[in-house]
């Protein structure tokens, strides 16, 4: 096997253990985010809901 193969299967190699790795179950701080970035998502949609009824009722 040349040197160039033997690199081209380590690379795959490491990026197939990366990528299993980044599998692992989510902990608590990301439930948490997940939870925070839910909060922003609805509290941005009511900020725009608040801003639809606001300009019209100023027609």
């Amino acid at each position: 096997m040349s040197i160039s193969k033997k690199l081209l299967f380590t690379l795959c190699a490491g990026v197939v253990v990366i990528g299993l790795v980044g599998c692992k179950q989510e902990g608590p701080a990301e439930r948490a985010g997940k939870t925070i970035d839910e909060a922003v998502e609805k509290t941005g949609e009511q900020i725009e809901k608040a801003a639809e009824k606001i300009k019209e009722s100023a027609k």
